[in-house]
């Protein structure tokens, strides 16, 4: 055990604040970094170092610490705390698990284009309300709702900040204090924690479960049919499949249902799409133009998971219904901002053109990218870490599996390439941490106990990214900072 005395005598030899930011002053360009920053690193590194010191079972001499050589320990850590003081806490990274959709990692990645006219938007005044023909004010939605009925086939549209969102609107504006029709199976929670139901509840519809988890029919919803009926909802359940012994109502049953008994439908799509992936090897997802063709009155979707352009929920149906939605109260609490409009409708406009859609939307190029291109991707990554020739260094590529994500084609494998990294000395968790603290940060999969990094979702230029990351890992102490410098 470490004396009292001696604890006492390292923590006199603390340097004090001022004697500090004197140092940084001196000596260090501190002309951009705000003076409150600078003191607050100044003070949290002195304290830092007083906690050592408390925990510490070594003395002094031991730890061959004097006056200079805490100095200069505090300033080392003053210039971590301010580079990350005045590092943003928003941040890119690169995305190496795989999951195209990747919800804890922004979603989807907006085309080059939409964020070239967010930019131009951002940077000046804008007709966001302002009818440029006319002289007068204007509808903000405008500028997105001719566009999404001529790719959808719907006769009207709004666009709200997000699908839970839109789904609230929608039930609050046509059911509310009406019931609500469902099929238990189709009852999900949509992310986050949020549920059909207690979207459900707070928009004031009064929810009516018909059917079993696995099977429902066309009956258990014309059974439930009331006065008191406001709306058939559809959920697609596009996070989760039952298998086995199943039965559902498909939409346009529920269309001519809804029709006989003068009962809205609305069917929500959650991560809805305007490509039909079938044709591309993957499994069919309903598009957003099938739901609309078969009459439903009201269609709901995102505009930030298969659709690959900013956070939004799309309501697209009938015009009279989208009319009485438009007059809700929760619309404008709900209502797209200009830097989302912009990047919405620069990204739909690539859907007039399927086929550059998929080239040019970078979460659609990233699902349909065949194997070979991956591959390749992977070999020059490969290439590139082998080059920095340490002996500590192993690099290896083989087969993965990635995921579409963002709740979308739940059961659907995509064959994709993987750089493993490994490090003489390190296990694959401390690779992994030191990937995920670096200037950009590397986020991979650990797979048989080594770090890897999915190429199908790691674009060209951030390979380089990746090379820097695991260069600079090579050349750090791996047992941490040193006693003395």
């Amino acid at each position: 055990m470490v004396k009292t005395e001696n604890k006492q005598h390292l923590l006199r030899m603390l340097p004090g604040v001022d004697h500090i930011l004197e140092i940084m002053q001196t000596h260090h360009d501190c002309s951009n970094i705000p003076k409150s920053v600078l003191v607050n690193s100044i003070r949290s590194a002195i304290e830092g170092l007083r906690t050592d010191i408390l925990k510490s079972s070594q003395d002094a001499e031991e730890k061959k610490l004097s006056e200079g050589v805490m100095t200069k320990q505090v300033v080392k850590k003053v210039q971590k705390n301010i580079a990350e003081a005045m590092t943003p806490n928003l941040r890119r990274t690169v995305n190496g698990t795989g999951v195209v959709v990747h919800t804890n990692l922004g979603r989807s990645i907006l085309p080059k284009e939409a964020i070239e006219h967010m930019a131009d938007i951002a940077s000046s005044y804008s007709n966001l309300e302002f009818d440029i023909q006319k002289g007068t004010r204007g509808i903000r939605y405008s500028c997105v709702d001719d566009i999404l009925c001529e790719i959808s086939g719907a006769e009207s549209s709004l666009v709200v900040n997000n699908n839970a969102g839109a789904v609230l609107l929608c039930l609050e504006a046509v059911s509310r204090g009406r019931s609500v029709i469902v099929s238990r199976g189709e009852l999900v929670e949509i992310g986050g924690s949020f549920r059909i139901p207690d979207v459900m509840a707070k928009s004031g519809g009064i929810l009516k479960e018909i059917g079993t988890t696995n099977r429902t029919h066309l009956k258990d919803y014309e059974d439930a049919i009331d006065d008191e009926t406001g709306l058939l909802l559809k959920v697609h359940t596009s996070n989760y499949n039952i298998v086995g012994f199943t039965s559902d109502v498909a939409l346009t049953e529920l269309v001519e249902l809804g029709s006989k008994y003068s009962v809205p439908v609305m069917e929500d799509l959650g991560s809805g799409t305007f490509i039909d992936f079938s044709r591309y090897g993957m499994k069919k997802e309903p598009t957003v133009q099938d739901s609309v063709k078969t009459g439903a009155d009201i269609v709901t979707f995102s505009g930030d998971k298969l659709l690959g352009g900013p956070q939004a929920g799309i309501i697209v149906g009938k015009m009279k219904i989208i009319e009485k939605i438009k007059k809700s109260p929760l619309t404008r609490a709900l209502r797209i901002d200009k830097l989302t409009l912009a990047a919405l409708e620069a990204t739909l406009r690539f859907y007039r053109d399927p086929e550059r859609a998929l080239k040019t939307i970078p979460t659609l190029k990233m699902l349909t990218e065949p194997l070979s291109a991956i591959d390749a991707r992977a070999k020059r990554l490969s290439v590139m870490l082998n080059g920095l020739n340490n002996s500590n260094l192993k690099i290896s590529i083989g087969n993965i599996t990635s995921r579409a994500g963002g709740g979308a084609f739940p059961m659907m494998d995509l064959p994709s390439m993987c750089v493993g990294v490994e490090i003489g000395g390190m296990s694959a968790n401390d690779i992994e941490m030191r990937m995920r603290g670096s200037n950009w940060p590397v986020i991979g999969r650990i797979e048989d106990d080594i770090f890897v990094m999915d190429l199908r979702t790691v674009a060209e230029d951030e390979l380089n990214i990746i090379y820097d990351a695991v260069e600079k890992i090579l050349q750090e102490p791996q047992s941490g900072l040193q006693g003395q410098d």
